[in-house]
């Protein structure tokens, strides 16, 4: 929520909005632009819908822009890195072991690797740490 107010927006997939509007969500971002990408909704009152990762980016520049905050799963992460879009990620690492967690591709068919470099990183209390890099381009 913090990111999100920092940068007034963020690109959020349909089920984590879904479960984001499910729990309450939306109240504390009343001055967020939301941007929904999603191929099977095509309306949602008051959010912005958009079918791709450029509908979404070109909605939030010609709104004035020039940061966007992807928030969602690991579908949503991978649509956005697999075109070289993302300069920085945030994860929030959490005390918990589970048999899976977020797996971000760079792409699919060929293997890639790119350098991270650690920008920042703090603690956020119940023993999570939010990790902040920057991707090599």
């Amino acid at each position: 929520m913090e990111h999100a107010k920092t940068v007034g927006n963020f690109i959020v997939g349909r089920r984590t909005f879904e479960g984001m509007r499910g729990s309450g969500g939306g109240g504390p971002f009343a001055d967020v632009d939301i941007v929904v990408v999603s191929k099977s909704v095509k309306n949602i009152p008051g959010i912005k819908i958009v079918e791709s990762p450029q509908e979404a980016l070109n909605y939030l520049h010609e709104k004035g822009h020039q940061t966007a905050l992807i928030a969602g799963g690991a579908d949503l992460h991978n649509a956005f890195i697999g075109q070289g879009v993302v300069d920085e990620l945030i994860f929030n690492v959490a005390p918990v072991l589970e048999g899976k967690g977020l797996n971000l591709l760079l792409n699919t068919e060929h293997y890639q690797y790119k350098d991270v470099e650690l920008l920042d990183f703090k603690s956020l209390g119940s023993g999570v740490v939010q990790l902040h890099y920057t991707i090599s381009h």
